[in-house]
């Protein structure tokens, strides 16, 4: 609190843009939550969603953060009373959104290296409800460990043996177990987790009496998260936010606006969840496939069908192309014209265009780069997992090609002419300039343009099985259109080929 203090009274003369500060009464409230990791997403989506209600007056506790190691920023957070600045900077609605809030959610950070018997002590808190995660897709995995170590050495591990010691510490009070929501980005990332967790509890001879428990008393929760935290910006942002807020933040973290928590949970998830009720981006429902369905098809899509032509085009970041008039045509239309109708779920359209639109909202965003070679990185796999199904299902309910996905398709095959330089890398050149390819698939399509004409290279490419879990060659048209465009890309460029693209459609539509 004195940290605070003087660090408001400092900067309040200094600040030249807006700060809302944390009051006095919210360092009071009892710690709540059990959060495993202290990732910029965890600060800026969980931990600034439970600091929003907690400035409400609902839900009322804080957070202790366990840490996988010592230092780093344990240390800031030490410094700076547990406080951190997130700067939302985004577009909402077609508007700017600036924001600046000094986060109050987090107490303490313990390090699991060297504090665990602090977290097991916390295990049997009273006032404990909740464990939060995000130790990174590969943290969900099943090791087979002690977990009597101190502490284990997967995330998996040191939940059990967190669970174990709270069952110990009530007896096995059915009351007394907690909801538990991984933020980690795989589907069904509770189911899994609890999976793994029973499994190592049988490994560990843990006893019937608390597996049991661990099945009836607590929640495992699927979850979906959506914000794009890219964390201490670049050093020249940086430094002009510490001058505008006229204080030094070892922590801040920028974010955009738009924030999404989906939560597949019941009536006492949402009980013990209270958050939900104010904090803006947080649904609970007993199924949250709509949510992943939207994300999945229309924003991880959208980005898998443009990265290619964007790139070839000469534009680096999705703002960029945002920025360029028949790109940011092409991004609009296949989202919600090819992709949105090819869902293979049902959704309403009016929310699906509202999706889609707050979607445009975040590819426009100033502040965030991202750069498409970034997005390219496993394209295959992705294209696979995102977009051919979306491919079926179009072809299902329209009987037609869907023009937008095939030139993007036919721009993913030319970005990935390439001359391999590893298993699962090669360079490619566009406009004169190389460029690195990261995608297991490399090395394939380095063979196939060596080997075969643009027409049988399509060809051969869509019918594999390997690739895409079926023959797109059997989707009628799909790869006459694709070969057509990967011809005219070849030969007048993609600029020109997008340009002629809404020439022609022009021309159709009157």
């Amino acid at each position: 609190m004195d940290t605070l203090n003087k660090q408001r009274a400092l900067a309040a003369p200094r600040s030249t843009a807006p700060v809302s500060w944390p009051t006095a009464e919210l360092f009071n409230l009892p710690e709540k939550v059990l959060q495993f990791g202290t990732g910029v997403l965890l600060r800026g989506l969980p931990d600034f969603m439970i600091d929003e209600a907690n400035r409400q007056g609902v839900f009322k506790g804080r957070v202790v953060v366990v840490k996988s190691t010592d230092g780093g920023d344990a240390t800031a957070f030490e410094r700076q009373d547990g406080l951190y600045t997130v700067c939302i900077r985004g577009v909402e609605d077609g508007q700017p959104v600036e924001e600046n809030v000094v986060s109050s959610s987090i107490s303490r950070v313990l390090s699991a290296k060297s504090q665990w018997a602090e977290v097991l002590d916390f295990a049997a808190s009273p006032e404990l409800q909740v464990v939060i995660s995000n130790t990174t897709e590969v943290g969900i995995q099943l090791v087979n460990e002690d977990i009597h170590l101190t502490p284990p050495s997967s995330f998996p591990g040191k939940l059990l043996a967190v669970l174990y010691a709270r069952f110990e510490a009530f007896k096995g009070d059915a009351s007394r177990g907690l909801v538990i929501v991984p933020t980690e980005l795989i589907p069904d990332n509770g189911r899994k987790l609890e999976a793994i967790v029973l499994e190592l509890a049988h490994r560990n001879d843990l006893g019937s009496a608390f597996i049991d428990w661990l099945e009836s008393a607590n929640s495992f929760c699927n979850t979906l998260v959506d914000r794009i935290v890219p964390g201490r910006p670049e050093p020249a942002l940086y430094a002009q936010l510490q001058e505008e807020l006229g204080y030094q933040d070892d922590l801040l973290t920028i974010s955009e606006a738009y924030a999404l928590w989906a939560i597949e949970g019941d009536e006492k998830v949402r009980e013990v969840l209270s958050f939900h009720t104010v904090a803006k981006g947080v649904v609970i429902r007993p199924d949250i496939t709509l949510f992943r369905e939207l994300k999945l098809r229309l924003l991880n899509g959208t980005h898998t069908l443009s990265y290619a032509l964007a790139h070839l085009v000469g534009c680096t970041t999705v703002r960029e192309s945002l920025e360029n008039e028949d790109l940011a045509r092409f991004v609009h239309n296949l989202m919600l014209a090819d992709l949105l109708p090819g869902i293979p779920y049902q959704v309403d359209e009016k929310v699906g265009q509202r999706f889609g639109m707050q979607v445009l909202d975040r590819f426009r965003n100033p502040y965030l780069e991202h750069r498409w070679l970034a997005i390219a990185m496993q394209g295959t796999a992705k294209m696979q997992m995102r977009n051919v199904p979306t491919l079926l299902h179009y072809y299902q309910t329209h009987q037609a090609v869907p023009h937008y996905m095939a030139l993007g398709f036919a721009a993913y095959l030319l970005f990935m002419r390439n001359t391999a330089t590893g298993p699962s890398t090669g360079q490619g050149e566009a406009n004169g300039e190389p460029y690195t390819i990261q995608d297991d698939r490399a090395g394939y399509f380095a063979d196939l343009w060596t080997k075969f004409s643009p027409e049988e290279l399509t060809n051969a490419a869509l019918r594999n099985t390997a690739l895409w879990g079926h023959d797109l060659t059997r989707l009628p048209g799909f790869a006459e259109k694709v070969t057509h465009y990967l011809n005219q890309l070849l030969d007048e460029g993609a600029s020109a080929t997008l340009a002629a693209f809404f020439t022609k459609k022009a021309a159709l539509a009157s």
